[in-house]
């Protein structure tokens, strides 16, 4: 599967990347790193070098790197504290018991300070450094169709990375363009699939829509408890799209057979935000699932007459009337039970 961010081969399938997942950030017996203070610059010292025998280096070794690289370029004025630099995102990304050794092309930096240069550099530079983003103001994505959608800059590289998120069943990778779609850090207890996983064992669905569905990780996380229709949804592009993605990513522990693909990542960026809901990929076989663009108001019009399980993830739950009002209207128009994760 071509990444559509970089055209490389970015993307594996889920029984791939996890096969090699418990060895990935561990060190080799000629591994060695130094612990850094975060909230004070990093010593002066000269980088750390890669391992000779595994290509690795200790995280903050590399942190301490892509610091005074922005330093140089005048990004962080060298008096700052080391975490400074930004948030590090690993590739994949999962629950550990410890900090991470890392390989190259394993790090997504998301800073707010970073520069167009500085990040060429980094990337250049810096062998664990595969995408570099500058982070806006808000959180990436679309709080309502009529409102203007927030995005952060890759500024060099590529941002494509995974999380893997466990379930009961087992894990689900999920695959995400960083600068488009929300960090999700996974973490051993997710509140959000075992709220979902509770509901199923209650209610025993045959039909569940995730209306809000993100990068899909609640939906596929109902493929793999075996509901045997799931239904996702999202108004911005990003989201639809590498729900769709994910769909294939997974199709190994799904009862699924091929998934047809109908738009492409360019095809959705061109309505960044839909309002009437188009189909963005289907598969079947022993489950069913769809994946949509579109308005979660509109969205009843291509359900389906019986939705048991309806997750209502809406991206800001702060405005309790909005959300009275969604949820009101759902119940209206499709009935079932919602939840609101």
């Amino acid at each position: 599967m071509n990444c559509p961010v970089c055209g490389g081969d970015c993307i594996e399938d889920a029984p791939t990347l996890l096969a090699r997942l418990p060895h990935t950030f561990a060190p080799c017996p000629d591994c060695m790193g130094l612990t850094y203070d975060k909230r004070a610059p990093p010593p002066d010292l000269s980088p750390a070098e890669p391992c000779p025998s595994c290509a690795r280096r200790f995280i903050d070794e590399v942190f301490a790197q892509i610091y005074r690289v922005m330093a140089a370029e005048g990004d962080l004025a060298g008096t700052e504290p080391l975490g400074a630099a930004g948030t590090p995102l690993v590739h994949p990304g999962f629950a550990m018991r410890s900090a991470p050794y890392l390989p190259p092309s394993s790090l997504v930096l998301l800073s707010r300070s970073v520069g167009e240069r500085t990040a060429a550099r980094l990337v250049a530079e810096v062998p664990e450094v595969r995408g570099v983003v500058r982070a806006g103001a808000g959180t990436p994505g679309v709080r309502d169709t009529d409102a203007e959608p927030n995005v952060h800059a890759l500024l060099a590289g590529c941002d494509v990375r995974a999380d893997v998120f466990s379930t009961r069943q087992g894990p689900i990778v999920i695959y995400k363009q960083q600068s488009v779609l929300h960090v999700e850090f996974p973490r051993d207890r997710d509140e959000k699939i075992l709220s979902l996983e509770r509901r199923i064992r209650e209610q025993r669905p045959r039909t569940f829509v995730d209306a809000c569905c993100g990068a899909g990780t609640l939906g596929l996380a109902a493929a793999r408890a075996g509901v045997p229709r799931v239904i996702a949804n999202d108004a911005w592009y990003a989201a639809a799209y590498w729900t769709a993605c994910n769909l294939r990513v997974n199709r190994e522990f799904l009862g699924i057979g091929e998934v047809t693909m109908h738009r492409s990542c360019d095809d959705l960026r061109r309505r960044p935000v839909a309002r009437d809901p188009v189909p963005v990929a289907t598969a079947s076989g022993a489950q069913e699932i769809e994946v949509y663009q579109g308005d979660l108001r509109l969205l009843p019009a291509v359900l389906p007459p019986e939705i048991d399980l309806a997750a209502l993830d809406l991206f800001e739950k702060a405005d309790a009337g909005k959300i009275e009002e969604i949820t009101r209207a759902w119940r209206a128009r499709v009935g079932g039970a919602i939840f609101i994760p």
